[in-house]
């Protein structure tokens, strides 16, 4: 049955009426919150559009497109201070560097916050539910299953790097020739995580290798740069025709899917009473990919997982390394401090409790993380009323209240080069500052709380064990790059030109 027209005005109102009482309620309750937790409001940007941010938008891509995002948002912090509030979209968000309110997020409030669903499907076409792309239940069931994987034991078998380091470095021109070493760092990584991963290296660094390595190392790069331009443009991702970033999400993931379906074929014909007598074996193969095969046979779980840990283990420690060396090019001072300390190997393979002896070379890593952390920006959503401890008022020190379904963005980038934390010298590469410094949450190359990264020293090892590996076989870099630094920002950091030198062999 119809209802009479004359009724129709009625039920506008009556529903009109809900949601104003609705809207009322929640404005008081937010009053009251704030009351109760001394919140101020921070400072606020302020658009052209007032309604959408449209014009934010714009600069906004415009500065991804123009690869000088993370300039972009350092000027902004400049502008409006260490908390501030912006609209894009209608969506109110907090931007913060304070290492106070990075705490409160990644530890303290750690359950109050989450992904958020924008990005957990952004980077679900290419990264499923694994680690990176997952919140909650499925976060903690990819916690569980990666962390016996990157023990103290694997982390140290520094024999992994030897073969794939030294097939880098006879890649290296003896005659002075310019090399790109970002190119190779990023092939060698690749080696090694997937020998790590799968128990079979692609051997991107073999000449004359497989074009299905090539491909996929192609389609790998393609597709986390679309996924990165869709966070950028989220929610309006979803009106893009993407048909590379599609293919290249399918080639990818049925690369790893051929090394799964091994593994559960491995998992599958597993004998216990064989494994066993295996057991005994002092120096048995670990293959990351099997063992994580006995905690689940799901393929499309593996797939997930594997595609997570590749991105970490390959894109972390090569940027790291292309950003080290691109330092030591402008920098022979540094340079000749770090083979003076290596020489101290005389020459041997330095073993994993070396490595930590090698203090200086430490503060070179960490000074390259401060200045280029590999995950330059990123973000937590509330899922409940919440609050940050400063950031709020007019001299940013009273608490900021943050509403559920709030994003809030936190740039390490511009973090590291607080002057207040790291001194007045903070835009400056200078190893020695970690001689005294403890920066504490102010320092964040590897996330923090309980979602800091597993691999994390698998890729601090990898990295110094391939800087001291060249340093015995090279006795001068010089550099080869006439442009400034420019950022090349996907899902992590790179240099836009590269690493461009030239080595001078012992």
């Amino acid at each position: 049955m119809v209802a009479p027209l004359g009724v129709v005005p009625y039920v506008f109102l009556f529903v009109a009426g809900v949601y104003l009482v609705r809207k009322i309620s929640r404005a008081i309750q937010i009053r009251r919150f704030k009351q109760l937790h001394g919140c101020l409001p921070p400072a606020r940007e302020h658009h052209k559009d007032p309604v959408l941010g449209l014009d934010e938008l714009r600069s906004l891509i415009g500065a991804f497109r123009g690869d000088c995002f993370l300039e972009w948002m350092l000027e902004k912090y400049r502008q409006h201070g260490n908390t501030f509030s912006t609209s894009l979209l209608g969506d109110d968000n907090i931007c913060t560097i304070e290492p106070e309110n990075v705490k409160t997020i990644l530890a303290v409030k750690f359950k109050q916050f989450e992904l958020g669903e924008k990005r957990r499907r952004t980077f679900h076409p290419l990264l499923g539910d694994g680690i990176f792309a997952s919140d909650g239940p499925q976060w903690e069931h990819s916690r569980t299953l990666l962390r016996p994987s990157f023990t103290r034991t694997q982390i140290a078998a520094t024999d992994l790097y030897e073969r794939h380091i030294q097939r880098l470095i006879s890649r290296i021109p003896r005659d002075g020739s310019t090399v790109d070493l970002q190119e190779l760092f990023f092939m060698m990584t690749l080696d090694t995580a997937t020998e790590f991963l799968f128990g079979e290296s692609v051997e991107s660094l073999r000449p004359g290798s497989s074009a299905e390595s090539s491909s996929f190392a192609y389609h790998f790069n393609v597709a986390q740069d679309g996924i990165a331009f869709s966070v950028a443009v989220a929610p309006f991702d979803r009106l893009l025709f993407k048909p590379k970033l599609r293919e290249s999400v399918r080639e990818a993931r049925a690369y790893v899917g051929n090394f799964v379906n091994k593994a559960i074929t491995y998992r599958n014909s597993f004998d216990a009473e064989k494994h066993a007598a295996n057991a005994t074996n002092s120096n048995p193969r670990y293959v990351f990919l099997e063992e994580l095969a006995k905690e689940t046979s799901n393929p499309t779980d593996l797939t997930d997982q594997i595609l997570n840990i590749l991105l970490a283990g390959r894109d972390t420690t090569a940027s790291l390394l292309s950003m080290v060396f691109y330092q030591l090019a402008r920098r022979p001072d540094i340079w000749d401090i770090i083979r003076s300390e290596v020489a101290t190997l005389h020459g041997k393979y330095p073993s994993f409790e070396e490595l930590k002896q090698l203090k200086y070379l430490s503060w070179v890593v960490n000074e390259t993380l401060r200045l280029y952390p590999v995950v330059p920006s990123n973000s937590r959503t509330a899922v409940e009323d919440t609050f940050l401890p400063v950031g709020g008022g007019p001299d940013g020190k009273s608490p900021v209240f943050v509403a559920k379904g709030q994003r809030v963005a936190y740039d390490v980038y511009v973090m590291h080069r607080c002057p207040d934390i790291f001194g007045p010298d903070a835009d400056e590469f200078r190893p020695e500052r970690w001689e005294t410094i403890r920066p504490g949450w102010a320092f964040l190359p590897f996330n923090g709380g309980p979602r800091i990264c597993l691999g994390q020293q698998f890729a601090l090892t990898e990295a110094s064990y391939a800087i001291v590996r060249i340093a015995q076989s090279f006795k001068e870099i010089i550099n080869r790059d006439p442009e400034p630094w420019q950022e090349r920002l996907a899902l992590t950091l790179a240099s836009k030109h590269g690493t461009k030198v030239a080595m001078v062999p012992v």
